[in-house]
């Protein structure tokens, strides 16, 4: 049973997708798994759970941030993710080399474009232009940016994410997580979500093992069996 499958069965919401306020200190048992830490990451707004219904959290209960209870207050109608940048991000972005080739041009395949970091576009938050991040955007040339499109769609369809040492000399597959596409990182840890964090990890990364091996062990760790 997934989180949002136990949720609902905790919650219990009517037909209209309306349920009663369900307290964090419930989750305990068989819905442990519910527990909220990092955030909720079964029930942030990029969840299935907030594609299907309007969620709503109370904060008000205990000191800090922390969702102390969450409720159901409907189905969610049938909405489109505005793909619209901010124009200010527009502007932060638009004289930037791109973070997979760094090239920046005028021709069709170097010019920049502003890239949706999550190639999934299902985050209410980023769809919303009034609270987008930077962070949320980098800039890619076309090229890039239309082989990005296209790993997306399947990693979408297979719930598989991209394999980074697909570029050779690239050490690690991931800076966070596997190949397994989940709710709580999302496709945090894929180098197609943010080349420049996977360099920084992989800079960390190597020169910890650097400390530790020899120069050969990192040269096969890069370039295997040559």
């Amino acid at each position: 049973m997934t989180k949002t499958e136990l949720f609902i069965k905790l919650a219990n919401p009517n037909k209209n997708g309306e349920s009663r306020w369900v307290y964090a200190t419930e989750f305990v048992g068989e819905y442990a798994d519910l527990q909220l830490g990092n955030g909720g990451s079964w029930c942030r707004a990029s969840s299935s759970l907030a594609k299907k219904y309007v969620v709503e959290f109370d904060k008000s209960i205990t000191k800090g941030n922390s969702i102390d209870a969450v409720r159901l207050v409907g189905l969610r109608k049938e909405e489109t993710f505005n793909q619209n940048i901010r124009q200010d991000i527009r502007d932060y972005y638009k004289s930037e080399r791109c973070v997979m080739l760094g090239v920046r041009g005028f021709s069709e395949n170097t010019k920049i474009e502003i890239d949706h970091k999550d190639g999934r576009k299902e985050d209410w938050r980023v769809s919303n232009p009034a609270t987008q991040l930077l962070e949320d955007f980098q800039p890619l040339c076309k090229a890039a940016n239309d082989v990005k499109r296209q790993i997306c769609k399947e990693c979408k369809l297979t719930n598989k994410r991209w394999n980074a040492q697909n570029i050779k000399g690239n050490p690690y597959p991931f800076y966070e997580g596997d190949d397994n596409y989940t709710e709580a990182l999302g496709c945090v840890g894929c180098y197609q979500y943010d080349p420049v964090a996977y360099r920084k990890s992989c800079v960390a990364r190597i020169s910890k093992e650097a400390s530790e091996h020899t120069a050969e062990y990192i040269m096969q760790k890069l370039y295997p069996q040559e």
